[in-house]
């Protein structure tokens, strides 16, 4: 029996879930965005998502601190990604700690039909408790890969953001005046602070 290359392709695919998690400010989208245009150079099929909330730098590419860009579908719902990624090879995912709980089931079932799945997130939200779907997809990531920002405080590595401004909501979208990355130490400092 013959197979096309086509169809050889298709069944050697190796779907896996690579989890990027951190602070503010540590990367998380750079390398995100590294990772997929590398695949995109392979001449791999890549779909990115962002949740539609976050505007930040633009409504619809996903956008580093350091100004790389890269094409995203915008979407509201976590089950909106399985609308748009059929015959893809590689689907990144960014500020997954937004999406709702679903986005688990959705990257196990497109990881366990092939596709090689990359998700971007914070894993802390600025009370230093784990955010969102984030902890569940890190159980679940064939790999996880923390990364981590420079304490402003003291210079070593930051693994908290610390929110200096009043506000109590969990979902605030921010930058440099609004957050502030920090490593352990300094972040209990400030908590201390904030709380006097």
């Amino acid at each position: 029996m013959l197979f096309s290359e086509d169809k050889i392709q298709e069944t050697n695919r190796r779907g896996r879930i690579e989890v990027i998690c951190g602070s503010m400010f540590s990367g998380k989208t750079e390398e995100l965005i590294r990772r997929l245009k590398r695949a995109k150079f392979a001449k791999q099929r890549v779909e990115i998502f962002k949740p539609a909330i976050d505007t930040r730098y633009s409504d619809v590419d996903v956008v580093s601190h350091e100004g790389h860009s890269i094409a995203s579908t915008p979407i509201d719902s976590s089950a909106s990604i399985l609308l748009f990624s059929s015959e893809i090879d590689v689907v990144g995912i960014d500020e997954a700690q937004f999406f709702d709980a679903g986005l688990v089931d959705v990257c196990n079932e497109l990881a366990n039909n092939g596709v090689r799945v990359i998700v971007a997130g914070l894993d802390m939200d600025f009370r230093g408790v784990p955010f969102g779907p984030m902890p569940a997809l890190c159980a679940i990531a064939d790999e996880v890969s923390k990364v981590h920002a420079i304490c402003v405080k003291c210079g070593q590595l930051a693994s908290y953001s610390h929110r200096m401004v009043k506000n109590d909501k969990q979902v605030m979208l921010g930058e440099m005046t609004e957050y502030e990355p920090l490593c352990r130490s300094c972040y209990q400092q400030a908590i201390k602070e904030d709380n006097a």
